[in-house]
């Protein structure tokens, strides 16, 4: 026992295998040949089976396992490609959500790590390559080429001979440099300052700065209604951050919105930003990375993978619209809330984190109402300094706020339309039908259309669904044309003039007899954002129409060509999906119409009420942020819900005071934490016994461990069936879930999702 007590003479360490096969595994033991000292956070080549894997040393000097261990192969750089926040990061993110410290860490490695480091001969040694036994292949490839992936050079020579090669230096690996090498810049000259501050904003600005100053961890919730500026505090505050000599990260829900807010930040911050996103090319998302590393980046600006750069000293965390779901990774591991993982990373770097929003996750603002947050309001549209302006309230924890809605009635806390917001009208669709109007645009609509159009205004028109319509039907029969892999509604397209399904892409021609009965009465049912743009234009043929949905934006720049064309006033009338809802600035833009707003209300899942108002506000905040005030008109069939009348009262405080009820009831979150697990298979018979067994064995974890969980499941998942597979899924009700789920090793087909944004 003693001996197991002292430092192991032969250094060992354990390492996170980057390998698909491996992720999901636990972490391996290596012995560390002589002279070697690896350090955590760098990468290293290691015998897996009979092949080899490129692995992240997590621990060194670890004592040895009781069994035989292999030793590395080549320690590939001379220095660790991670840094220790990132290490700690990444230990946080598997904790939190249930994955392997490999799967972790897979996001902090660039692109060239991740995906296969490369090797080359070191300068003047392809005649000792040519010489040395097993490498002749080898040698004959690289008089052809400069380098060759790792992989690729182990297929040409014996692994153990690519060791021997990378040890004797005649090869060398190629490896980005990801470890933060902050480097002082020297002194910044930055342009002079845009537009003033409201006294709302610089209350806002000067709580924001007195933590920056402070150095240490701090996180505000900034709830400011549409339009009412915050992105003005936000170039503010990291202004003050960037002189401070420190950097800044500013997240976006979305990619379409990264091009606006790097051309905001670009004119405050000249050739200090660097922009990070999934769909840049290798070559730009290499060089953002490099120059975000040496510090030559002050601003980083992205979605959500933007967390995982190798930031230096960074001192100001914006999370912009927090309460979007995209913010949430779906379906691959780690399942992180970029939301969560800031706020973990400000702690970490003694940063402060700002999260903004119009309409903050109730959640987010129940932690802010508890004290986990500073709470910072503007509650005003953004106004010039001369005009009057309320000044940003401080809000303390447990103060009143407006009484909850009752059922089929105006909230309790009703007010008057707010005078600096848009006015929002409801149409009530079952009093249109019974007028006789069958069409797809209210009265109301297409009065405020033309007048709009006549005025030489902009108008939004909004639905959340694209295509041509919602499902093809037999009228005999009623059979409806459905995805073979996924049993799901096929879309037309009428642009196609093809059936689409929306979650594996199949595409098939619409059927001139119907598969069922054999009838002809086949018909097209509901609409989408293509069959909105078509009746915009019979009944305004003259109006320059935009489309901008899924799939009008596939291509490479069509986010920033969309965004180009209708801020330029190339077109008089958007049509659009949640992309129009999220973040857009268009000054011209007086009227924004909502085709129908029950698509989100009635889904099964807790979180529909919060989706439907969220979606509303936000996109009736596109409307009035020039000069000219704004009008929004809501379709709906159900005008008394209690979503559509708090968004058309744009009343934040009644609607989330009604919502938090409804989850205390319910024990839904903030209350109580939820995990989902979903296991997927091509035979549906094996996933309800897989289901079967791990929901016994979590059972038994839960009872053993004395911990406070339900299960709930065994159970079809609401997509039931997936590209060709089917889907079941457990939900785990836990004040810590992911305690319990640590516990269980879960197999491949599992999906692990802690803390889900749905349940859908």
């Amino acid at each position: 026992m003693g001996d197991r007590l002292t430092q192991p003479t032969t250094p060992y360490v354990e390492v996170a295998l980057q390998a698909r096969t491996a992720r999901l595994g636990r972490l391996l033991t290596y012995a560390v040949p002589r002279a070697w000292t690896p350090r955590p956070g760098q990468v290293v080549w290691a015998p897996l089976q009979q092949r080899a894997e490129v692995g992240v040393v997590v621990r060194v000097g670890v004592f040895p396992p009781a069994f035989p261990t292999r030793p590395l192969l080549a320690i590939l750089g001379d220095r660790p490609l991670l840094g220790a926040r990132q290490m700690a990061l990444a230990a946080w993110l598997a904790e939190r959500y249930a994955c392997s410290l490999a799967e972790a860490l897979s996001g902090f490695l660039p692109a060239g790590a991740r995906a296969a480091p490369r090797v080359r001969p070191a300068p003047d040694t392809l005649a000792t390559l040519a010489g040395h036994a097993g490498a002749d292949r080898l040698a004959a490839a690289f008089r052809r080429r400069r380098s060759l992936a790792l992989a690729e050079a182990a297929e040409l020579a014996r692994v153990a001979v690519v060791a021997d090669l990378l040890r004797a230096g005649v090869l060398q690996a190629v490896l980005p440099d990801a470890l933060p090498l902050w480097e002082e810049q020297g002194p910044i000259s930055l342009p002079a300052l845009g537009s003033a501050l409201t006294l709302a904003q610089h209350d806002a600005y000067a709580a924001l700065r007195d933590a920056l100053d402070a150095r240490a961890f701090a996180s505000f919730l900034l709830h400011g209604v549409t339009g009412s500026g915050k992105t003005h505090v936000y170039l503010h505050a990291a202004r003050h951050a960037v002189q401070q000599g420190r950097q800044v990260l500013v997240l976006v829900s979305d990619i379409s919105l990264v091009p606006a807010a790097e051309r905001r930040f670009a004119e405050w911050f000249p050739g200090l930003v660097a922009v990070v996103h999934s769909e840049r090319r290798p070559t730009e998302q290499r060089e953002s990375w490099a120059r975000i590393a040496s510090g030559q980046a002050r601003v980083v600006v992205g979605a959500r993978s933007a967390l995982f750069t190798p930031l230096g000293d960074v001192g100001l965390v914006l999370v912009d619209e927090e309460h979007e779901a995209a913010y949430k990774q779906q379906d691959v591991s780690p399942t992180y809330h970029a939301r969560e993982l800031a706020l973990k990373l400000g702690e970490l770097a003694g940063a402060v984190v700002v999260l903004g929003s119009a309409t903050p996750d109730v959640e987010t603002y129940w932690r802010a109402r508890e004290g986990a947050h500073r709470l910072l309001t503007l509650p005003r549209r953004y106004l010039p300094p001369a005009e009057p302006a309320a000044r940003a309230a401080v809000v303390v924890p447990g103060a009143t706020s407006a009484a909850p809605m009752s059922d089929g009635a105006a909230p309790a806390s009703a007010a008057p339309p707010r005078p600096d917001l848009p006015r929002v009208q409801v149409v009530d669709l079952r009093a249109e039908l019974a007028a006789g109007n069958t069409g797809m645009f209210s009265r109301a609509l297409l009065g405020e259309l033309a007048r709009v159009l006549d005025l030489g205004h902009q108008a939004i028109l909004f639905l959340n669904r694209r295509g041509t319509a919602t499902c093809v039907i037999c009228r005999d029969c009623g059979y409806t044309v459905s995805c073979d892999d996924c049993l799901l509604p096929m879309i037309y397209h009428g642009d196609l003039d093809r059936l689409l399904c929306h979650h594996c892409n199949r595409r098939r021609r619409a059927p001139e007899r119907c598969p069922g009965c054999g009838g002809r009465r086949i018909r097209y049912l509901g609409a989408g954002t293509q069959r909105v743009a078509d009746e915009v234009r019979r009944h305004f043929p003259r109006a320059r129409l935009l489309r901008w949905d899924r799939d009008t934006a596939a291509q490479r720049g069509a986010h920033d060509r969309l965004w180009d064309q209708f801020a330029s006033g190339a077109a008089d009338i958007l049509v659009g999906t949640q992309m129009v809802a999220k973040g857009l600035d268009f000054p011209s833009v007086t009227l924004v119409g909502v085709v129908l707003a029950d698509a989100s209300l009635h889904l099964p899942d807790y979180r529909a009420g919060e989706r439907a108002f969220q979606l509303l506000t936000q996109v009736a905040g596109r409307a009035g942020r020039g000069q000219q005030p704004g009008q929004v008109i809501v379709q709906t069939y159900s005008p008394q819900h209690y979503a559509i009348q708090a968004a058309r009262l744009h009343d934040y405080a009644g609607f989330w005071e009604r919502e938090l009820a409804f989850r205390r009831t319910h024990a839904y979150p903030p209350f109580r934490r939820l995990a989902r697990l979903i296991f997927s298979d091509s035979d549906e018979a094996r996933c309800w016994r897989e289901c079967g067994r791990v929901l016994r064995a979590l059972r038994a974890e839960a009872s053993a461990s004395a911990q406070a969980a339900q299960l709930i499941g065994p159970a079809p998942a609401y997509l039931r069936r997936l590209r060709g597979r089917y889907r079941w899924q457990i939900v785990v009700a836990a004040p810590a879930p992911e305690r319990l789920l640590a516990a269980a090793a879960l197999p491949s087909g599992w999906t692990v999702d802690v803390d889900p944004t749905s349940l859908l």
